[in-house]
């Protein structure tokens, strides 16, 4: 029976509901909030969200040390959560690629893998559940083309998880797009492409669409429609003038895409959420003081606006009213809590890419 239309009948308070669902143990939660709308609304409430179970999260990163990769816990509810890896078949030979509401990407190989054979398995740390995809066939040539593969997930949307692999030939942009479906269980590519653009990392993927940065300061959008369909795809500008995303990234808030820029003088962060909904319209949610959070105002150092800036923002979570961010100078990871102030070190001797980890307790597909 639908839970939401058991939700509506029983016509509960919303404060009984809440009450109810904060007693429940976090992974029974997770799930839940996955297959009734209404339950997610209230994880994202700031009135309700505190008095729920708290999920765990954290800042996954690639590792250069023989490990796969490293996961910078945020949170006490973890200890289940295998931020190395470890559990995965071929562990020695795995390179992290991304990572997506909850479920991570790595390419594998073995000593006996063709040069022109690529293989990815796509894992759940908090279950510990793996599944490996087919292998695909990039272009043998690594100097004219270059890949690019995002994983999208989003238990929200769609149990469902999809793997993006783009194909960028230098220097024209993207001549392929080869998109893997859990429920199809294969690799299928877009004859219907059609844009000439080169991409970023950054990304994100919430509400059945993937976003990505372009070189062109542009964001492209691959609307999915459906298993075994190209996405749909498009680009739209960024807000306001030409701002970019090199010391910025995304995130999202309520189901809706959200991006933080960085102004030129480097001391203020802007926040837009884009309406997906209402013909891709930008809308202003905030702005931060960098001099404030950081205590200092030295953070372009030189006159060329963007090539170096003393900081980076990683990742943003204003449901949780916290951005994070790399002092390149002093080289920490920080977190900085824009409803109260408080600025707290995370890590030492950090990296400058993270891809920001949302415990997810449903089942792997497949």
């Amino acid at each position: 029976m639908d839970s939401e239309k058991v939700l509506t009948d029983a016509s509960l308070p919303d404060d009984l509901v809440v009450k109810v669902l904060s007693r429940v143990p976090f992974k029974s939660f997770c799930r839940f909030k996955c297959v009734c709308k209404a339950w997610l609304a209230f994880s994202s409430d700031p009135h309700y969200r505190q008095k729920l179970p708290k999920i765990p999260t954290g800042l996954f990163h690639g590792c250069k040390d023989g490990s796969v990769a490293q996961l910078v816990s945020l949170s006490r509810n973890d200890e289940e959560i295998d931020g190395g890896l470890t559990f995965l078949p071929h562990h020695e030979h795995l390179i992290f690629v991304d990572c997506c509401n909850g479920l991570v990407l790595c390419q594998y190989k073995s000593n006996y893998t063709s040069p022109n054979i690529c293989r990815f398995i796509v894992c759940n740390p908090a279950t510990q559940e793996w599944r490996t995809l087919p292998d695909i066939h990039p272009d043998p040539d690594p100097i004219a083309s270059r890949c690019t593969t995002f994983l999208a997930f989003d238990p929200s949307w769609s149990a469902q998880f999809y793997v993006f692999n783009f194909s960028d030939e230098l220097p024209l942009g993207i001549n392929k797009l080869e998109l893997f479906s859990s429920d199809l269980s294969t690799w299928t590519v877009d004859a219907t492409w059609s844009l000439d653009v080169q991409i970023y990392e950054p990304h994100h993927f919430v509400g059945g669409v993937l976003y990505v940065h372009t070189v062109d300061g542009e964001i492209l959008v691959l609307k999915a429609m459906g298993s075994g369909i190209p996405p749909r795809h498009f680009t739209i500008e960024l807000p306001g003038r030409l701002w970019s995303l090199v010391y910025g990234c995304f995130g999202q808030s309520s189901g809706l895409l959200q991006c933080v820029f960085l102004e030129e003088s480097g001391d203020t962060a802007v926040v837009f959420s884009l309406d997906a909904h209402h013909s891709y319209e930008w809308s202003l949610k905030c702005r931060v003081s960098m001099r404030d959070a950081l205590g200092r105002d030295d953070f372009v150092h030189n006159n060329s606006w963007p090539h170096w800036l003393g900081y980076h923002i990683v990742a943003l979570d204003l449901e949780r009213g916290f951005i994070f961010l790399v002092d390149m100078e002093q080289i920490k990871l920080l977190s900085y809590n824009i409803n109260t102030g408080k600025l707290r070190k995370i890590q030492d001797d950090c990296r400058s890419n993270y891809l920001y980890y949302v415990a997810c307790y449903s089942k792997l597909p497949g």
